[in-house]
C-alpha cells in the first residue's frame, strides 16, 4: 500500500505492507483523508532525520474486522482519528476504540473531518460552558471554524475573530455567528453582548507559539472567566491579569481522554462509560450524530478535494505559502 510521510522537512509517498488484522482493530480501505494544514506542517517541520507518517482525520470501509469487534461488518463506513493508526494512507489499522460507524445520512467527505470535530467537541468540553454563556473563539483555521459551528449548535453566544477577512468572512457567510478580522470590531461585540462584564471562555485556536494574543485574551474574559488553550500558542499569560479576575487557564489535549494512552488506543480497552462519560472515540462518535441531525454544516470545509497522488505538491504549496485553504480532502 501507499502512505504519506514527512522526511527531513519534505513530503513523499512511501511503499509498506497492508498492516495485518488484529483481535480488537478493524482494517479500514480509506476513501478520504483530511488535510489538517497546522498539525501538519508543524510535523513536516519536526521531520529532520526521521519519518513521520501525516494525518490524523480519515474514513473509509471496513475491509477486515478483528475477532473482539462486534460492532461494525465487512463493509461498513467508518469515520476514523488519532495518528499514529490514522494517517493518509491506502489502508489502516485502527483500534476500536478509535473509529465510529457512518450512518447512511452522513457524506463521506463528512465524516472524513471527524477527528477534527472530536478535537472541537472537547475543547469546548473542557471550556466547561452552561447553556446561554459566551464563547469567544480566536484563530479561524479549521479547527476554530469547526469550534465556532458547534457551540453555536450548542445554543452559545459565539463570537469569532481571526486576522482574514476571507476566514471571517467564511462564517458571517454561511452562519448567524458573528466573525470579526478586527480586533476592536470583537471587542466591542463583547463589551455589547455581555454587558462588559467579558466573555465566560475564550478559545485560542491561533498559532505563532508566543503571541500577544494570551495576554490580550485575559482581558476579553470576564471575572473568572477561562482561557483554553487549543492551537500551538506558548502559556505566557501576565500574574496580574490572571490574579485581578482569578482567571483559569486550560489546555485542550486532543480529541479527549484516551488519546496517547497505550491502554485506550494500542490495547483497545476503553473507558468505563459511568466514570468517563466522554472519551475520545465517543467524540467522534458525537462528531457522527451533529452531523447527521443537520446540527451542524461541515459544506464549506469539503469543497476541495485532491487525488492521493497530488498530496505531497499541495504539502509543498502550503509550506511555500502558496496555498491558504482551510483544508483539502485527500481522495483514494
Amino acid at each position: 500500500m501507499k502512505k504519506i510521510i514527512a522526511h527531513n522537512k519534505q513530503v513523499e509517498i512511501v511503499e509498506e505492507d497492508v498492516p495485518k488484522i488484529k483481535a480488537s482493530y478493524v482494517l479500514i480501505k480509506t476513501l478520504y483523508s483530511v488535510i489538517s494544514p497546522g498539525t501538519e506542517l508543524l510535523a513536516i517541520d519536526s521531520s529532520e532525520g526521521k519519518k513521520i507518517p501525516l494525518g490524523y482525520s480519515a474514513m473509509g470501509v471496513v475491509e477486515e474486522c478483528g475477532s473482539e469487534v462486534t460492532d461494525v461488518v465487512k463493509g461498513d463506513l467508518v469515520a476514523c482519528y488519532g495518528a499514529p493508526y490514522v494517517h493518509h494512507a491506502e489502508y489502516l489499522l485502527v483500534p476500536k476504540t478509535l473509529y465510529a460507524k457512518v450512518p447512511s445520512g452522513v457524506e463521506p467527505k463528512e465524516a472524513a473531518l471527524a477527528g477534527i470535530g472530536a478535537i472541537a467537541i472537547h475543547a469546548l468540553r473542557i471550556a466547561k460552558l452552561e447553556f446561554g454563556e459566551t464563547a469567544v473563539v480566536v484563530g479561524l483555521g479549521l479547527l476554530g471554524q469547526m469550534i465556532a459551528k458547534i457551540a453555536d449548535a450548542a445554543a452559545y453566544n459565539v463570537i469569532a475573530y481571526d486576522l482574514s477577512d476571507s476566514r471571517a468572512n467564511l462564517l458571517n457567510e454561511k452562519t448567524k455567528i458573528k466573525a470579526y478580522s478586527q480586533i476592536e470590531d470583537m471587542e466591542e461585540a463583547i463589551q455589547r453582548t455581555t454587558g462588559d462584564n467579558g466573555a465566560d471562555a475564550v478559545l485560542l485556536c491561533a498559532g505563532g507559539k508566543r503571541s500577544p494574543l494570551t495576554h490580550q485574551s485575559l482581558r476579553w474574559v470576564r471575572n473568572k472567566g477561562k482561557v483554553v488553550i487549543v492551537g500551538d500558542v506558548e502559556p505566557d499569560f501576565p500574574r496580574d491579569l490572571m490574579f485581578i479576575k482569578e482567571a483559569e487557564l486550560l489546555i485542550s489535549r486532543a480529541g479527549g481522554p484516551g488519546r496517547y494512552d497505550s491502554v485506550y488506543e494500542a490495547d483497545a480497552i476503553d473507558y468505563p462509560y459511568g466514570f468517563v462519560r466522554w472519551t475520545e472515540g465517543r467524540n467522534i462518535a458525537e462528531y457522527i450524530r451533529l452531523v447527521s441531525e443537520a446540527r451542524i454544516d461541515v459544506s464549506t470545509f469539503i469543497t476541495d478535494e485532491i487525488k492521493f497522488v497530488d498530496a505531497p505538491g499541495e504539502f509543498r504549496d502550503l509550506l511555500n505559502k502558496k496555498s491558504s485553504t482551510l483544508t483539502k480532502l485527500i481522495e483514494y
